[in-house]
């Protein structure tokens, strides 16, 4: 397997292990600060990571490219265009999540809604004009079902916080296509360094206009916060942009969503939840789904012949 094909399937799953394991840390957190609140901390945690992580790398880094004034300019405008962008996605993504939870909407309907974005990516993506294979077009579809066996318990109605959590699916989606046009241009950890610089300050702008945050009460979350806002935020989604760089966006969406898959299996470590029939085929769905989106489109392949 090439070194890119590596980047482009690893890094996704590491992505998703994090993420899917952090769910403990981040429901502790909930249950003592606002949403913009904790938004705001892990963000600018992930800031302060990735600073450190780019210092180290640019030491390490032996060739550097010679670039003109010019080019050196440009480059910052697309750097902090980028960032601007991914991260005003990222905060409203995150933001209209625990705001749709906080209206009544519970954990396993949200984490379906939420996950809907696999649908949302490549539906996006067409009018970007980005091609997606009938293998891809199908895991798609095989991700949903695993996702709804996954996280889906009652009836599926659409109520104020459902709606919150649609704009939040539709928001992590641009977030992800925003992050796949960005990545051709700039350094994917820079960029990311930024995206938290600016999603931290919109939820810090939102948590003074909306909310009155208790700082005894984000020390006591001192550990939960600090694993959120070094891995979950700062290496979790460093790692999704990197994988993002020169990848197909709907397959790199496949993989991301094992989140759900690692959330259910670490609730099962750590907090000793057992998984039913219908989790585990959803779990075996969502494997499947990964694999197929791995298979080559084989009219592709006639038509390279050709």
């Amino acid at each position: 397997m090439k070194h890119n094909q590596v980047r482009q399937i690893v890094f996704p799953l590491l992505t998703a292990l994090i993420w899917g394991t952090s769910f403990v840390a981040q429901d502790v957190c909930s249950e003592k600060m606002g949403a913009m609140t904790f938004n705001a901390v892990r963000s600018y945690i992930a800031v302060i990571a990735l600073l450190l992580i780019i210092f180290i790398f640019g030491k390490l880094k032996k060739d550097k490219p010679q670039l003109t004034t010019e080019q050196k300019k440009q480059g910052r405008k697309q750097l902090w265009i980028g960032g601007f962008c991914c991260g005003t996605a990222l905060a409203v993504g995150a933001n209209l999540q625990q705001a749709g939870l906080g209206a009544g909407t519970d954990a396993g309907k949200a984490g379906f809604i939420t996950a809907l974005y696999i649908v949302l990516v490549p539906i996006f993506g067409l009018f970007f004009k980005k091609k997606v294979s009938l293998p891809v077009w199908i895991s798609v579809a095989l991700a949903v079902i695993a996702l709804y066996l996954l996280c889906v318990n009652g009836a599926l109605t659409i109520a104020y916080g459902d709606l919150l959590m649609l704009l939040c699916a539709a928001f992590f989606a641009i977030h992800i296509l925003v992050i796949d046009h960005f990545t051709q241009f700039v350094d994917g950890m820079k960029l990311s360094c930024i995206q938290f610089l600016v999603a931290g300050t919109w939820s810090f702008i939102g948590m003074l206009i909306f909310e009155q945050p208790d700082w005894s009460a984000v020390l006591s979350c001192a550990l939960p916060i600090l694993y959120v806002g070094i891995f979950s935020s700062g290496v979790a989604y460093t790692l999704q942009i990197l994988a993002q760089k020169d990848s197909n966006p709907t397959v790199v969406t496949i993989l991301l969503s094992m989140e759900s898959v690692f959330a259910v299996i670490s609730g099962a470590i750590l907090l000793h939840q057992q998984m039913t029939g219908r989790e585990y085929f959803g779990c075996v769905l969502m494997f499947v789904a990964v694999l197929l989106a791995q298979i080559p489109n084989p009219f592709e392949k006639k038509k390279a012949v050709v």
